[in-house]
């Protein structure tokens, strides 16, 4: 396993942090990424040359920024509900008051944009996939859902026993139908009646950029993807899987635009005679 692109839990901690991916720590240029836990207090974020979302994993906050406040209530955890967030504009100093934990991903940019608030009511959940790859895409900030300069925020949830980000695909050269984007997966996992979950994230290169990671992953983990094929992500059976996927690059335009493995995406014509996991969606996402 490549230790460079696997972060463990608590590896990469800082301050009130639990963890701290900066462009500088990843070795890539654009996307960042910090989880922070709150119990009641305030914690003060300064954004930098970079936007940044507030999006709650669980619990609530209220979120002050540029003269305004923003009330997030937030979901109990990741498997519960989409949540609201808020956009934080570069060279911003906000600050969040309230008991959960909250993702801040976030994008070096250009332009600053206003400070604002994302109900979740606007939030697509997406069924993507059908059968054992059928899973869940809460689309919080990408091109169609959301502006920002060059951020893109999703968050995908896959029942127990189902694999997701599959067929691998990637999305690391500037051409029609591919963008170049640099890509952080971070995980949380369901409990079992016996204790914590796991799941498992597969990345591999060309041969002339070569990539190997086979990560056991569990809530907290870190899989950073410069470059290369990813998945698929795989949910043991009993234990469903979540990561949020925080995604941003050098190119003019702010797209998501990937290319399958050819070697396996015929997989994607198999779905047509099958049916969308009776599992999904999750919690409180539209049916």
């Amino acid at each position: 396993m490549n230790e460079k692109l696997y972060r463990a839990a608590g590896s990469t901690a800082e301050g009130p942090f639990e963890v701290v991916v900066t462009p500088e720590s990843a070795g890539w240029g654009f996307s960042g990424l910090r989880v922070a836990a709150l119990s009641g207090g305030s914690l003060d974020v300064h954004t930098g040359d970079a936007e940044t979302l507030v999006l709650p994993l669980s619990g609530s906050c209220a979120v002050t920024v540029d003269g305004r406040t923003f009330e997030l209530a937030g979901r109990t955890g990741v498997f519960d509900a989409v949540t609201d967030f808020a956009y934080l504009p570069r060279d911003a100093t906000a600050t969040i008051t309230g008991s959960g934990r909250f993702a801040l991903p976030s994008a070096r940019c250009e332009r600053r944009l206003p400070a604002r608030y994302g109900p979740a009511a606007e939030v697509p959940a997406e069924l993507r996939g059908a059968g054992q790859c059928s899973r869940q895409v809460n689309n919080y900030c990408l091109p169609h859902t959301f502006e920002a300069d060059q951020l893109l925020v999703c968050e995908v949830l896959t029942p127990g026993g189902n694999w997701s980000s599959y067929p691998p695909h990637k999305h690391d050269e500037a051409r029609e139908g591919e963008s170049e984007l640099e890509e952080i997966y971070y995980f949380e996992v369901a409990g079992g009646p016996a204790g914590p979950g796991m799941g498992y994230q597969r990345v591999y290169g060309t041969p002339d950029r070569p990539v190997d990671v086979l990560a056991e992953v569990r809530t907290g983990d870190v899989v950073l993807i410069p470059h290369g094929w990813h998945g698929p992500s795989m949910a043991v059976p009993g234990y469903d899987l979540y990561y949020l996927n925080v995604m941003a690059g050098p190119g003019p335009e702010r797209a998501w635009l990937i290319c399958d493995d050819p070697a396996h995406g015929w997989v994607r014509q198999t779905w047509e005679s099958q049916d969308v996991d009776p599992r999904l969606p999750f919690g409180k996402a539209a049916r």
